[in-house]
């Protein structure tokens, strides 16, 4: 789900939205405070978007839209989608089925 476009800073979630222990090794938590939209909001936006079970999700910058995104890989009627969700705006920027080799 990673997709390293100019500067990318990984912050990585649990499936259940809690801060997993290897987060601590990225880059990226001093995102959050430019974040407008919560964890929990754009959660609920991706799923809105592409219902089934969020398995990844990490906050970016990437370019597109305000370039800070959470993304999030959501398993869907036996498929993997990647759903990207702006963090400033809440708009959803991507909404696809990963390939066969995940970004």
């Amino acid at each position: 789900m990673r997709k390293f476009i100019g500067f990318a800073a990984i912050l990585t979630f649990g499936a259940t939205g809690a801060l997993a222990a290897s987060a601590t090794h990225f880059a990226g938590s001093n995102l959050l405070p430019l974040a407008k939209v919560s964890l929990a909001q754009a959660r609920a936006t991706a799923t809105a978007y592409r219902p089934g079970q969020i398995t990844d999700q990490e906050l970016e910058k990437e370019s597109g839209g305000t370039g800070l995104r959470y993304s999030f890989d959501i398993k869907s009627k036996g498929k993997t989608f990647e759903v990207g969700v702006d963090a400033r705006t809440g708009k959803v920027l991507e909404n696809k089925a990963e390939g066969p080799i995940p970004d």
